[in-house]
């Protein structure tokens, strides 16, 4: 996934954190008890260079500041991915405004990659975007030598919508492809099939 910082005000974008459950994960707001791992799962070029926001090396001081942002809501609304069993943290997902409207991001750590995790979560967000928001389009964007972030996209029933580039803090400048998923396709949808 690769969320944009540019942000917009729309307040018809304001959406509340709640504790999602899915069948497999508890999706919460990030708090500093993550610290630990989020430092452990998130330094990893890996991770970084998929995201445009995410810095590599990655500290206790980058995680301070991505929970000071996380609870400010300042860029959107981001919850921390655990695991519904034993609470482990395994990444992080969340809906961000930019200048095209709201999209979804996400990024889970590679000790996680393969599981299923980042569509389960993306399922529950675009749910939660289109239940509690009156957006008729949800984007999505992901870079091009990213097929695993691709499928979770196509998963999610997302249609292709052009390229862009994007300012990775890591990578520079580079490729993305664009998504996006209006409302009546999401509500054709609704009852996500497990692929």
């Amino acid at each position: 996934m690769v969320a944009e910082a540019e942000d917009t005000e729309d307040e018809s974008y304001a959406i509340d954190c709640p504790v999602l459950a899915t069948e497999r994960l508890v999706m919460r707001a990030p708090r500093d008890s993550d610290l630990e791992q989020l430092v452990a799962l998130a330094d990893n070029r890996h991770v970084a260079e998929m995201l445009a926001r995410m810095p590599h090396p990655y500290g206790e001081a980058e995680a301070r500041t991505f929970l000071a942002m996380a609870a400010s809501r300042r860029a959107g609304i981001v919850f921390a991915l655990t695991l519904a069993g034993t609470g482990t943290f395994v990444g992080c997902a969340g809906l961000n405004t930019t200048d095209r409207g709201l999209e979804l991001g996400y990024w889970i750590g590679e000790p996680y990659w393969k599981r299923g995790y980042a569509t389960e979560a993306a399922h529950a967000l675009v749910d939660l975007a289109f239940q509690n928001t009156s957006i008729q389009v949800l984007h999505a964007s992901t870079r091009v030598i990213n097929p695993a972030s691709r499928r979770v996209i196509h998963k999610c029933g997302f249609q292709y919508a052009g390229q862009g580039m994007l300012n990775s803090i890591v990578a520079g400048q580079v490729p993305v492809e664009r998504y996006r998923l209006d409302r009546k396709t999401w509500t054709s949808l609704r009852n996500w099939v497990h692929f």
